[in-house]
């Protein structure tokens, strides 16, 4: 594996790589509050088969993270420069992978470019309405509604943090908090709760994109593999039964774990990713 730096417009991005290049490539996008480091014990089980990119969103991760008073925190942004990233490294098609954050991301560029599209996988990453849990939209609703920031500032703690990971998880005591201590140490970076937090509040605008993400699932039919955490206690099972109401190329499997899965079934999925694709 590559652990590799590149400037796009003018800022560095980070991204993993690996695998042979000739090979169908995997673009592989990360959540929140997490990076390309979540996908650590997923990349070596693809590269047989799989040329892989694994990006840190600006903010994120090993990439640059100016202040959000120098630069727009908004999903488009995110979005440009992965666009950007792959331009420059000469990928015009993609099996895109897409957690959480990665979802909004990678259905950004799916639905923009439908060409570069070679197939979907979704895992714990929403875009119906029916997986967002009481618990987020009790979080997010005041904060888009009312500007009340309270909830929304809570999921930046260590404790919120480490919740992520251990709940909903087969066996939590097996699980690497390397994982969200890494994490929990970019969002106490300075400056960091502010680039969040921008972040937090145009989240609202992926649920406005929801429409226009369902006519590109229904005019374009992607090859859509939805590999779901159901222990997950933001995104729910409602959430990924919902993309069988558009999608007809589809295979949709549970795991025992929660939000990030990977974590304990990084082989599982990429089993399926195998068998899929």
């Amino acid at each position: 594996m590559f652990h590799r730096n590149t400037t796009i417009n003018g800022l560095n991005v980070f991204y993993r790589e690996a695998g042979n290049p000739s090979s169908p490539t995997i673009v592989l996008l990360h959540g929140f509050p997490s990076s390309s480091h979540m996908f650590r014990d997923l990349i070596p089980q693809l590269v047989d088969k799989f040329h892989v990119i694994a990006p840190d969103f600006i903010g994120f991760g090993h990439s640059a993270a100016p202040l959000a008073t120098e630069f727009a925190y908004t999903f488009d942004a995110l979005a440009a420069h992965v666009q950007a990233l792959l331009d420059q490294l000469k990928i015009t098609k993609a099996i895109f992978y897409m957690q959480d954050y990665g979802g909004p991301v990678g259905l950004r560029l799916a639905s923009t470019r439908p060409q570069q599209v070679a197939g979907l996988v979704v895992q714990n990453a929403n875009a119906y309405m029916d997986g967002i849990s009481e618990a987020a939209a009790n979080i997010f609703m005041p904060l888009w509604n009312n500007n009340d920031e309270t909830g929304a500032r809570q999921m930046l703690l260590a404790e919120t943090t480490k919740y992520q990971y251990t709940a909903g998880a087969a066996n939590p005591d097996n699980l690497n908090p390397d994982a969200w201590t890494m994490d929990q140490a970019a969002l106490d970076r300075p400056g960091d709760a502010d680039r969040q937090m921008a972040l937090f509040k145009n989240y609202q605008s992926n649920v406005g994109l929801y429409d226009t993400w369902h006519a590109y699932f229904r005019e374009h039919q992607p090859k859509t593999l939805i590999a779901w955490g159901k222990g997950d206690p933001f995104f729910t099972v409602p959430g990924a039964e919902a993309y069988k109401r558009d999608l007809k190329d589809i295979e949709v499997h549970y795991l025992n774990g929660g939000h990030f899965a990977l974590e304990e079934f990084s082989s599982d999925v990429a089993q399926l990713i195998k068998a899929r694709f």
